[in-house]
């Protein structure tokens, strides 16, 4: 079991005010074409679950993370990866590498700066409740940010996590990355016209994906 009691974070510079967002996106974008290429090559031989068209919102987001912040992702973790890494001041890009190519790509954890994934559909909204229960009753300025896709906004687990840290006032927020797709079901087949109304720690970006939702859209024999 991953140990993720918090450790006090080390004194770094926070890259993501430092750098533009340019320059976050270029090494983003540049990050997952070397993905791509290297999966394309046979060079991974494990799924990949590419990112791509969210880069902006994303270094928007988290300019807000602080380091020692928990963040929590899915089974397409790297930008979450990767922003979390400068907002504690590690360029985190050959340490990612080298788990995607052991095969981690969708089981990503870091202790150096509280990253965790799940690629359990849902799976890490009860364990951001948990963390932010116990970073209330420490009392401390740390907050976790759990990243959810739209397709797991459809699972009641989300639904009694977000409803139990509203209830609660714990210091955690939810994002809901929303391309309008669960693998490739857009919402309206999925559950017509009707839209939740989520409490305050539930946010919400909207973006249109430019990469599968596994692998790159080329056949790739091993």
């Amino acid at each position: 079991m991953h140990n993720l009691k918090q450790k006090k974070p080390a004194a770094r510079h926070n890259l993501i005010h430092r750098l533009s967002t340019k320059a976050i996106v270029d090494r983003l974008v540049g990050f997952e074409n070397k993905i791509a290429d290297e999966f394309e090559q046979k060079k991974i031989l494990f799924p990949v679950h590419l990112v791509g068209g969210n880069e902006k919102q994303l270094v928007e987001i988290f300019r807000e993370v602080k380091p020692g912040d928990y963040v929590l992702s899915t089974h397409r973790s790297h930008y979450h990866y990767l922003l979390a890494g400068l907002v504690n001041g590690i360029d985190a890009r050959d340490e990612l590498e080298k788990k995607i190519k052991a095969g981690k790509s969708m089981s990503v954890f870091d202790s150096r700066f509280n990253f965790l994934t799940s690629a359990i559909v849902a799976g890490t909204p009860p364990y951001a409740v948990g963390i932010a229960w116990s970073l209330k009753q420490d009392g401390s300025e740390n907050k976790v940010w759990c990243f959810i896709g739209d397709g797991a906004e459809d699972e009641g687990h989300f639904a009694e996590a977000a409803r139990y840290v509203d209830g609660w006032d714990l210091p955690c927020t939810f994002v809901i990355e929303d391309n309008n797709l669960s693998v490739e079901t857009p919402k309206e087949e999925r559950y017509g016209k009707n839209r939740m109304m989520w409490p305050k720690c539930v946010m919400r970006y909207r973006y249109e994906r430019t990469r599968p939702h596994v692998g790159t859209g080329k056949f790739v024999s091993f």
